[in-house]
């Protein structure tokens, strides 16, 4: 039998999904994760409870299902959200900042009043706000001591959520995204 494995990464919880063939769902598992809010507004999510929690109902799917051979793998995710991490060890660098998170809101308020944002909207089709990643990155990379250094010399990758969970599921041979989720940058 030809299964599929969806890997539903959620703002508040991970699932796994295991499809045959026809399309029926054989075997699904699912975990909640914390949520984190160091101030009003900010939103953050733990990147090693995210790969926790989706590894764990990938195994567990597909123990139900008693499945050892996967044809294909699926990734859907909360798309705006962000991670930042080591390119040699793969640890994160700290919190991902959630979609919903509006930690970057001067740095947006800034920005628009600079008159970029007609930058943005050409270059991208998106308006500047604190929801989609670029500004989220930034915001990383000024407060995280060191990161724009590091991420100059190539020591670091960042990424939508699924493209974390790809490099972890390939062992850090893929660093790659899909264009639903590229097109959520700001980039």
């Amino acid at each position: 039998m030809t299964t599929v494995l969806a890997l539903d990464q959620g703002t508040t919880s991970s699932r796994a999904l295991v499809f045959e063939q026809s399309g029926e769902i054989v075997a699904q598992a699912q975990r909640e994760f914390p949520q984190l809010y160091p101030e009003p507004g900010h939103v953050e999510h733990d990147p090693e409870a995210i790969w926790g929690s989706q590894l764990a109902t990938a195994q567990e799917a597909l123990s139900r299902a008693e499945v050892n051979d996967v044809g294909a793998i699926g990734v859907t995710n909360q798309r705006e959200t962000v991670v930042l991490w080591d390119r040699a060890t793969g640890q994160p660098l700290g919190n991902a900042i959630v979609w919903q998170s509006r930690i970057t809101a001067p740095l947006c308020r800034q920005l628009k009043a600079a008159g970029t944002e007609p930058v943005f909207r050409e270059k991208t089709g998106l308006l500047l706000d604190p929801y989609f990643s670029g500004t989220k990155v930034r915001h990383l990379l000024d407060t995280i001591s060191g990161a724009r250094e590091r991420a100059e010399r190539g020591e670091l990758l960042f990424g939508t959520v699924d493209s974390f969970l790809i490099w972890r599921l390939t062992g850090g041979r893929r660093h790659v995204t899909d264009v639903s989720n590229a097109s959520r940058t700001l980039m």
